[in-house]
């Protein structure tokens, strides 16, 4: 599902108009993106949580001359589904 189709989506469930329903999306995912830039953690009970994971600096190879490189630390954005959304896809 790409964002147009999650709009059409999120309109014909909620009654709004595909314009107010892009916009409550947009919102939506701009609300996550501040709180994961500053370091929050969100939790949408019965969905999941979004948060922010520290990566150690690590030894890698570049595949190409079999280098020895070290990869740099870095923070990458996870998603932990819900019991509630594992129960529905499992259900």
């Amino acid at each position: 599902m790409n964002k147009t189709e999650l709009v059409n989506a999120i309109a014909a469930k909620s009654g709004l108009s595909k314009k107010n329903s892009e916009a409550a999306l947009n919102a939506l995912v701009a609300s996550v993106e501040d709180a994961l830039v500053a370091g929050e953690k969100v939790v949408l009970v019965g969905f999941g949580t979004f948060e922010v994971k520290q990566r150690a600096e690590r030894k890698g190879r570049n595949p190409q001359t079999k280098a020895e490189i070290t990869i740099p630390a870095s923070k990458a954005p996870v998603f932990k589904a819900g019991k509630g959304l594992k129960d529905k896809i499992n259900g």
